[in-house]
């Protein structure tokens, strides 16, 4: 087995709010050393500078520097097939943002220029290590809802889309490629053995006609399960990040890990007063009686986004496996591309046999 390098060098490429988040994340990593940056533009280079950051000339220096192990590219979505290729024919590890490309055309041929050189290529699905998903796994895990038949994974904003390049269809732009890779890429890590039979989408075009500003998506599991994932940008009323309803019990969880557990305790007893509506009585869905149920708390879960990196560096030596698996990252993008033909044809379409 290899033995651990004492320190990994590290450039970003793209120094803007997410290239400056990973320095940030990478100077608190026992390892690994951020030895430069480089963007396009001035200001960003001089807020490298103000931060310790020597910023590189160029992109082609960055990859010139044999000091430089690993290359993080935070740049627009459509810039990311051609510099990964670059750098990874360059002998760089390369670490790329979410989404990795805007095709799985495109996907292919970063995945065999990887092969080709046996440098590494990863995604940074940091999503992976929110809480709130760790928690909602561990709950399904844990049985305590019974078997479980339904997920909804909800992000919901109001303010549109950012005023840059993620409202240009060009560079990549619109929801399903920005927060849609995020949470579907957590389904599939949620149910890792199960495929996914079939999916229905919508997209919607609120505030933006050139790229989707939301979709709704429904995922058909072949266990029965229905995965409901749902971004927006014009919701001035939220949803729970999660809510996940079982035979037993239902439960809902939001950022930061709050949110609750109801389940049943007594399923003989069945009986409930009925609602007085409007229009009539309704027992079907009246509550069950507060002596047939229990609240229980979430679990408690603690995760450290710093687990990434130390897993990149990790596999580099040969001491882990990557994370972050390029055929998990192929399967996220075709499943993006089957979601807008779904709602650009209208219909469901089936996606693994």
């Amino acid at each position: 087995m290899s033995t651990k390098k004492r320190q990994f060098n590290i450039a970003i490429c793209g120094f803007g709010g997410m290239g400056n988040w990973h320095r940030e994340t990478i100077e608190r990593i026992e390892d690994l050393h951020l030895v430069g940056s480089f963007d396009i533009r001035e200001e960003r280079q001089a807020f490298a500078r103000e931060h310790g950051v020597e910023p590189y000339p160029s992109y082609e220096a960055m990859l010139a520097d044999p000091k430089v192990d690993i290359v993080t590219l935070a740049v627009p979505n459509d810039l990311h097939r051609p510099m990964a290729i670059a750098a990874l024919r360059a002998g760089k590890n390369v670490v790329c943002e979410k989404p990795v490309t805007l095709s799985s055309i495109d996907l292919q041929q970063m995945i065999d220029v990887a092969d080709a050189t046996g440098m590494l290529l990863t995604v940074h699905q940091n999503r992976r290590w929110d809480e709130d998903f760790v928690c909602a796994r561990k709950v399904i895990a844990a049985r305590t809802l019974g078997p479980v038949f339904r997920v909804e994974s909800a992000v919901l904003g109001c303010r549109g889309i950012p005023g840059d390049w993620r409202q240009e269809p060009e560079h990549g732009g619109g929801m399903i490629l920005d927060w849609g890779v995020h949470l579907l890429d957590q389904i599939c890590q949620m149910f890792p053995k199960r495929k996914i039979r079939t999916v229905y989408a919508t997209v919607d075009h609120v505030t933006n006609e050139l790229v989707d500003d939301g979709f709704y998506t429904d995922l058909t599991l072949d266990n029965g399960v229905v995965a409901h994932v749902e971004v927006g940008t014009s919701h001035f009323i939220g949803k729970p990040r999660w809510k996940i309803f079982g035979r037993d019990g239902s439960a809902e969880i939001d950022w930061g890990c709050r949110g609750r557990i109801v389940c049943v305790t007594d399923r003989s007893r069945n009986d409930a007063v009925p609602i007085r509506t409007a229009a009539g009585l309704t027992k079907t869905m009246a509550p069950r009686t507060d002596d047939t149920i229990k609240e229980l708390p979430l679990p408690a879960v603690h995760s450290d986004i710093r687990d990434y990196y130390r897993n990149v560096m990790d596999a580099i030596d040969g001491l882990a496996e990557i994370e972050v698996k390029l055929p998990q990252v192929m399967r996220v993008m075709k499943l993006m591309e089957a979601i807008r033909r779904s709602a650009e044809e209208r219909r469901i379409v089936p996606f693994e046999d």
